[in-house]
C-alpha cells in the first residue's frame, strides 16, 4: 500500500496552557488580526466617505444668519400641521464658474425655478407646488449681498432671488402663503446635470421633435433617456417648445421630477452602496442649504423619507395663475383658488390633482389695462398675497399630476 504523503500537523509540538497545540493557537491568532484590521480598515473607509460626502455640503450661514434676525416677522406653523416639513426648491440661474458656458450676464443670479416641497406630518403624502416666476407678487424689504436694503414692491417672483437671495425668496413666499420654510435647498445648471448623470439619467415622453439650439436639444418624438445635458436642455426650454409659456415649461419639470421619482424608486437606488455612493457624491456636492440640512444625516433622513412615499401620493402643480391683468408677459395668482390651495399645505391637508387639460380654466382672463396707480398696485398686492382662511371648506381639485403619470400614456 502506497504510503499517505498529506502533510499533518505535528503531533509533537507541545500543548501551551490550555491544551491546545501551539499551532492552532497561532491561527487563531492570525485570524483574528485579519478580522481585526478589516473591521478597522472598513471602519476608516466609512468614516472618510463620511467626511468626504459631509464635507461636500455648502452651508449657506448668510441667508441663515438674515432669517434668524426676521424670526419675528416670519409665520408659526398651525396645530394641524405639526411634524409637517416644507422646503424650498430653488434652481438657479447663476451663470459663474462652471455655469459661465450657458452665456447671459455674469454676476447676476435669479431663481430659474422655485418649489415648494410640503412633506406631510406622516411622511405618506407630498406635494410639490411649483411659483411662477413671472408671477406679479409683493417682494418685501430684503438685505442685499452689498448690505443695503431694498424697498418693499409689486415685482415679478424671481427678482426677489436676484434682490436678496435666498432668504428674499423665502420671506416672499412665506408672505404671499402664510406657511413657514423650514429648509431650503439651492440647485444651480451645473448641479443639476451631475445629479441627472448620478442616476443614469431620467426616462422622458417627448411628444414631437425638439430642435432648439439655445438650449443645445435635438430630440427626436417619443420615449427616451436623457443624460444630464439634454435634461438641463428640456426642462429649461421654452421659446420653442409648445406655446412658448412658462405654465409649458413648469408642466415639463414636474414631468421630468416624476420621472426622476420612479427611476429612483424602481432602479432600487437608495437600498444598493454601489449605486447610492454616486449619487450622493453628486447632491452632496451640487447643493447649498440651510445649516439644518447640510449635512450628510439630514440629507439621508429627508431621502427615507421621500422613499417611504408612494409615487400615487407625490403631487405636483402649479400654484393657479392666469395673465396679469396689467401686462400679459406677466402672470397673477387666481383667487380664492391659490388661497385655498395654501391653507391646504398650512394645515396639512391633501391636495386633489387632475391631469392637465381635463379641468376648466381658472377663469376669465381681465384683459389688459394701463399700467396700475399706486392704488391699483395695492389691490392688486393685496389679491395676489391674499390666503383662504381654514373656514373657506375643502380644497377644490386643481390642475396637476401625480409622480406614478407616465407622461406617454393617455389619461
Amino acid at each position: 500500500m502506497a504510503e499517505d504523503d498529506t502533510e499533518h500537523p505535528p503531533t509533537d509540538v507541545p500543548p501551551d496552557g490550555d491544551g491546545r497545540p501551539r499551532w492552532r493557537r497561532r491561527w487563531l491568532m492570525i485570524t483574528a488580526g485579519a478580522v481585526a484590521f478589516l473591521l478597522v480598515a472598513t471602519g476608516v473607509l466609512l468614516w472618510i466617505a463620511y467626511r468626504k460626502l459631509d464635507g461636500n455640503i455648502r452651508t449657506d450661514s448668510a441667508t441663515d444668519r438674515l432669517l434668524a434676525e426676521l424670526e419675528a416677522e416670519r409665520p408659526s406653523r398651525t396645530a394641524g400641521a405639526r411634524g409637517a416639513r416644507n422646503i424650498l426648491l430653488i434652481g438657479s440661474d447663476d451663470r459663474s464658474g462652471a455655469n459661465g458656458s450657458y452665456g447671459g450676464q455674469r454676476g447676476t443670479e435669479r431663481s430659474d425655478t422655485t418649489i415648494l416641497l410640503h412633506l406631510a406630518a406622516d411622511r405618506r403624502r407630498a406635494t410639490a407646488v411649483s411659483v411662477p416666476r413671472d408671477v406679479m407678487v409683493a417682494v418685501p424689504a430684503c438685505e442685499k449681498p452689498d448690505g443695503t436694503r431694498s424697498k418693499a414692491a409689486l415685482a415679478q417672483f424671481n427678482l426677489a432671488f436676484e434682490t436678496g437671495g435666498a432668504a428674499c425668496s423665502i420671506l416672499t413666499v412665506e408672505k404671499l402663503s402664510g406657511i413657514r420654510i423650514d429648509h431650503y435647498v439651492i440647485l444651480d445648471f451645473s448641479g443639476f446635470k451631475t445629479m441627472v448623470d448620478a442616476i443614469g439619467g431620467v426616462e422622458v415622453c417627448v411628444p414631437q421633435p425638439i430642435h432648439d439650439k439655445d438650449a443645445r436639444l435635438d430630440l427626436p418624438a417619443g420615449r427616451q433617456t436623457l443624460h444630464g445635458e439634454q435634461s438641463l436642455g428640456y426642462v429649461r426650454a421654452r421659446e420653442s417648445l409648445g406655446d412658448g409659456s412658462d405654465t409649458q415649461r413648469m408642466g415639463r419639470q414636474q414631468q421630468f421630477l416624476a420621472a426622476l421619482i420612479r427611476k429612483v424608486q424602481s432602479q432600487g437606488v437608495l437600498l444598493n452602496p454601489a449605486k447610492l455612493w454616486p449619487v450622493l457624491d453628486a447632491a452632496t456636492s451640487s447643493v447649498r442649504a440651510d445649516g439644518g440640512l447640510s449635512s450628510l444625516g439630514a440629507l439621508y433622513d429627508l431621502t427615507q423619507d421621500l422613499r417611504g412615499i408612494p409615487s400615487a401620493d407625490v403631487v405636483f402643480l402649479t400654484a393657479p395663475r392666469r395673465p396679469y391683468r396689467y401686462d400679459s408677459d406677466r402672470d397673477e395668482f387666481v383667487q380664492p383658488q391659490t388661497g385655498q390651495l395654501f391653507a391646504a399645505l398650512r394645515d396639512d391637508r391633501p391636495v386633489a390633482v387632475r391631469p392637465p387639460g381635463s379641468s376648466p380654466s381658472p377663469g376669465p382672463n381681465p384683459g389688459p389695462g394701463t399700467r396700475p396707480t399706486a392704488e391699483v398696485a395695492a389691490a392688486v398686492t393685496a389679491a395676489a398675497t391674499a390666503t383662504a382662511s381654514p373656514a373657506a371648506g375643502a380644497s377644490p381639485t386643481f390642475e396637476g399630476r401625480t409622480a406614478d403619470m407616465d407622461a406617454c400614456a393617455p389619461h
